[in-house]
């Protein structure tokens, strides 16, 4: 089967080391060669740049822009101290701080290396000298930065409302719940980690002014994502337009009303976000090439074809799912694996009754963990590094907060009114 040909050319290039974008390239035009398909070249090429046309995806540079605005500047210090305040008193506070302030970040940059780089620098230090083992520091800001692509505003849900045609204003909505499930449940694992340990066993509870006062200095950020996920519901504006509100938004608080941030660094700062946007859409582009081989080959019905035949049950299919994303998630990133694979599971999912929005969540959960999986991981790169701690320690340390995110990706699957119970509400 052409698919089998697609998948072990594109993991034999990615393994051996070949740049993302060469290796999706080079799989397609491998597959033309050895299938002896006659599709032009000039066509492929159209398909590149038009795989980066689509007015949507204005929104990728636009919310990375905002997300460096506010990652920038003193937007994590803010939050930590917030956070702090809420949390600091528990057996393992300072994991627990760190969960929260992740989760926090997450709704203001939308962003997974960027949360785990803003928090990460503030709190691994603070955690290794409280006594926590730098590995698990490590992994904990690894992990908990990821919930940054689960919570909105989510670019990977953007794209897939793009490609699906699911609803944005939905697929936001339902990352709501998995992602404080997610935050729960690292955060419990941080409290029995203080406790066993005795590394941290908590402190005095913060007063109330204190609480009060560290509000009031976090408040315009986290305001952020409630004037965006607000604006998107009541319909003042798209998503797109919502994410050039998050520039101008993320612009008047960093430069204006916190002052982190000055007109000379201004342009460093945004060469530095439209740098990393570039990349994004070169790849982009390479996926929706390799995309449309797939789809006028007609994989995407023989995949269903052969997926009906193995088996009739949607639970099994939403195993098969699973099991699928979370390979892909180890070795491409959010955005081209979900235009590479969404055509795929677009229509197993109708076949199979499953809501396009749900789908969506799972597929986004499930490469939010291929974002701190060995041994591609980003997060996972950027909290090694900023813990000075080998990759195969850190490895070692994410075992647990694997089960924990197993556990919670299962149940979102398997009780759909966990995530979708919000959409179902405010339809």
């Amino acid at each position: 089967m052409i698919m089998v040909f697609i998948t072990l050319t594109f993991f034999a290039l990615a393994l051996a080391g070949i740049p993302l974008v060469y290796a999706l390239l080079l799989t397609t035009f491998t597959t033309l060669w050895w299938y002896g398909l006659t599709h032009p070249l000039e066509t492929i090429l159209l398909t590149y740049i038009g795989g980066v046309e689509p007015f949507v995806l204005i929104a990728v540079p636009l919310f990375i822009v905002g997300g460096e605005l506010i990652s920038r500047g003193g937007v994590g210090r803010r939050i930590v101290a917030f956070a702090h305040t809420l949390f600091g008193f528990l057996p393992g506070g300072l994991g627990v701080v760190t969960v929260f302030a992740c989760l926090l970040f997450g709704g203001v940059s939308g962003s997974a290396i960027a949360g785990s780089a803003a928090i990460g620098t503030v709190m691994i230090p603070a955690m290794v000298e409280r006594g926590y083992s730098p590995a698990f520091a490590a992994a904990l800001v690894a992990v908990a930065g990821t919930l940054a692509v689960i919570i909105p505003p989510s670019i990977p849900m953007l794209v897939f409302g793009f490609v699906s045609g699911a609803s944005v204003r939905d697929l936001f909505l339902a990352g709501v719940v998995p992602g404080i499930l997610f935050g729960i449940g690292l955060m419990l694992l941080c409290v029995r980690y203080g406790i066993v340990t005795g590394c941290d066993r908590g402190g005095e509870r913060a007063s109330m002014r204190e609480i009060r006062a560290a509000f009031v200095a976090a408040f315009p950020a986290l305001l952020m994502p409630v004037i965006i996920l607000g604006g998107i519901w009541f319909g003042i504006f798209t998503p797109t337009e919502a994410a050039a509100v998050a520039v101008v938004y993320g612009l008047f608080i960093s430069m204006f009303f916190y002052g982190d941030i000055g007109w000379r660094e201004l342009p460093a700062l945004v060469l530095r976000a439209f740098t990393t946007s570039a990349v994004v859409m070169v790849v982009i582009g390479a996926t929706a090439a390799l995309a449309w081989v797939i789809t006028v080959e007609q994989v995407p019905l023989m995949v269903t074809e052969w997926v009906r035949e193995v088996t009739d049950s949607k639970w099994m299919f939403l195993l098969l799912a699973n099991i699928a994303m979370l390979l892909l998630g180890i070795f491409i990133e959010p955005l081209p694996a979900l235009i590479l694979s969404a055509p795929l599971f677009v229509p197993l999912a109708m076949a199979y009754g499953v809501d396009l929005v749900h789908l969506g969540l799972i597929m986004t959960c499930n490469l939010a963990i291929g974002l701190y999986t060995p041994p591609v991981g980003g997060t996972l790169f950027v909290a090694a590094k900023l813990a000075q701690v080998g990759i195969g320690k850190v490895s070692y340390a994410l075992i647990p907060m694997f089960v924990v995110t197993l556990v919670v990706l299962f149940a979102v699957t398997y009780i759909e009114a966990l995530p979708m119970g919000l959409v179902w509400l405010l339809r």
